[in-house]
């Protein structure tokens, strides 16, 4: 728990007194976020605002993870903790980066070419499925020596599931779908000052307990009782990069609410996206996800209820999509859809986070 604490105050420290350097570099090479016309007219005050600035945590998730690790290793002995940076980090992280990567790509072509296009939406799917293959199989390929590998072939909710087999191939097809669902809709969530860095703060702040909690009932542990145990890989190092990330999130919420002075752009979104996505698997609760990313979903199907209602009747279900816009033509105020829609994030996580440890209290003897 040390470690990941650290971790969090590192990534905290680092992305509130680099992120303004950051706005100043950005402004220099003329980095500003282009603004769709039909966007609300409240966000044209918005366009040539700094964007990439999802590189800040990125970095700063990074270099956290490093400095924990270096607490980590320094623990009293009878600790039960990975030696080195192990797999889960390099498959967190790698997601983290490389689903960056995507959008910065995106962000970049946005930039120079000063309109809204950037890279095109069937391309992100191809990106996207390319790291979700190559990291789903890394996931599931390299176990443990314990046995236990990133990913596992089984569904999971709360754990995995004993009759919910997909097998290996099946298993990377679930790291796809799970790592493409994950980026595209926090990618849908970043339309508002701070919505997406908040939430998504939330989020891995919920998934360091997960992780914590697991570590505490690790079955690697031979004093641990084998009905509460939980059955997975480096327990501890998946906290410390949801500290790592929560706490660098934080600090660069600092410059992102409202006003922004950065916008974390699909570099950021698409990078968080990647990371929520690994811990799910990582932590074996992938079908507790869409309740603990509540909104996340919650937005993403506005989006697709507001586009299957126009294709199929011609009418819109919402003025604009998605909804976080919508409430804006209604008439709400940009801090308040924030606000509301973050109390939304707790509650998704209040109620996922009561389900795992429900699990907990249903096998005690």
């Amino acid at each position: 728990m040390v470690s990941s604490v650290v971790a969090a105050a590192v990534g905290f420290v680092f992305a509130l007194l680099f992120t303004p350097l950051a706005i100043r570099a950005l402004a220099r090479l003329r980095a500003g976020q282009p603004i769709r016309d039909i966007n609300p007219a409240a966000h044209q005050v918005k366009r040539g605002t700094p964007t990439m600035g999802g590189l800040v945590f990125i970095v700063g998730t990074v270099l956290a993870y490093m400095v924990g690790h270096l607490v980590m290793n320094a623990l009293p002995d009878g600790q039960i903790v990975p030696p080195g940076p192990t797999m889960t980090g390099f498959v967190l992280l790698g997601l983290m980066v490389f689903c960056g990567g995507i959008g910065f790509v995106d962000d970049f072509l946005k930039v120079t070419k000063k309109n809204t296009a950037g890279l095109s939406g069937r391309w992100k799917l191809v990106l996207q499925l390319v790291i979700g293959t190559g990291f789903g199989v890394v996931a599931l390929g390299f176990p443990s020596t314990a046995g236990w590998s990133v990913s596992g072939t089984r569904l999971s909710f709360v754990r995995e599931i004993s009759w919910l087999n997909v097998g290996q191939v099946g298993a990377v097809v679930v790291f796809i779908a799970v790592v493409m669902a994950s980026t595209n809709a926090v990618n849908l969530t970043d339309g508002l000052d701070g919505l997406a860095t908040g939430t998504s703060m939330i989020v891995l702040a919920a998934y360091g307990l997960i992780s914590f909690w697991q570590y505490r009932h690790w079955c690697a542990d031979p004093a641990a009782q084998p009905a509460l145990c939980f059955e997975v890989r480096d327990p501890l190092e998946t906290a410390l990069v949801a500290g790592a990330a929560a706490g660098a999130l934080l600090g660069f919420l600092w410059w992102n609410t409202s006003p922004a002075r950065i916008i974390m752009g699909d570099t950021g979104s698409m990078a968080l996206g990647g990371l929520i996505a690994g811990q799910a698997v990582a932590t074996r609760t992938v079908l507790l996800l869409p309740l603990l990313a509540a909104l996340f979903v919650t937005i993403t199907m506005s989006r697709i209820i507001q586009y299957t209602s126009f294709k199929t009747t011609g009418k819109r279900v919402f003025r604009m999509s998605p909804l976080h816009h919508h409430f804006e033509l209604v008439g709400w105020h940009e801090v308040t859809i924030v606000t509301r829609f973050w109390i939304i994030a707790g509650a998704g996580v209040a109620a996922a986070l009561g389900l795992f440890y429900g699990d907990h209290l249903s096998r005690l003897p």
